[in-house]
């Protein structure tokens, strides 16, 4: 199976999550600063998710150019991650609504701990598909920055109760760490001169 439509499918429905997160952010009602200040929280936490939302297109683009082709499973794992992101919106707007209260916090650390674990089961899929010795594979290597994501999300969700501050530090730590570009597949990809 042709991984097209499973790229093209996946690029729609992270286009219509970050879209449903800017229609979240309401107009101000005023005409000063402080109508502005009032969205804070809403605004930060949209940043957050749309910076998280985006990191998981980028990889997901990157994922998919070592592989060569897609089954079933792949296409069952890839929607499970799409389920979990899909949950985003939600959480970022309770979140930003309830200025990181500590429940909102602590959901919307649990969806970006179900998303890592959803990508982490879509990336192990696709290599039980090319083999130990595919470029996926010699890519993917020990996938040290998705075990320190996991550990940190899951510290965040833990924390949540008791610092929501030090919770969403945490993500926006995991964050910075997927920000820094990953060029393994790329590496792994380029032709050797």
């Amino acid at each position: 199976m042709h991984k097209g439509r499973l790229e093209a499918f996946s690029d729609g429905v992270i286009a219509i999550i970050i879209t449903i997160m800017v229609l979240e952010l309401k107009v101000p009602h005023g005409t000063d600063l402080a109508a502005l200040t009032k969205l804070a929280p809403v605004f930060l936490s949209y940043v957050l998710s749309f910076v998280n939302v985006g990191i998981y297109w980028n990889n997901h683009h990157h994922l998919l150019q070592a592989v060569k082709h897609v089954n079933g499973a792949v296409l069952w794992a890839n929607l499970h991650l799409l389920f979990w992101l899909s949950l985003v919106p939600v959480t970022t707007g309770w979140m930003g609504e309830n200025h990181f209260a500590p429940w909102p916090v602590a959901v919307y650390s649990g969806i970006l701990i179900m998303a890592a674990v959803a990508y982490t089961i879509l990336v192990r899929v696709l290599l039980t598909g090319h083999g130990a010795d595919s470029h996926l594979a010699r890519a993917i290597g020990s996938d040290y920055k998705g075990k320190i994501s996991l550990t940190l999300y899951t510290l965040s969700v833990a924390v949540a109760f008791w610092q929501a501050w030090l919770s969403l530090a945490l993500n926006i730590l995991v964050a910075i760490i997927w920000l820094i570009p990953d060029r393994r597949i790329e590496k792994t990809l380029a032709p050797t001169p």
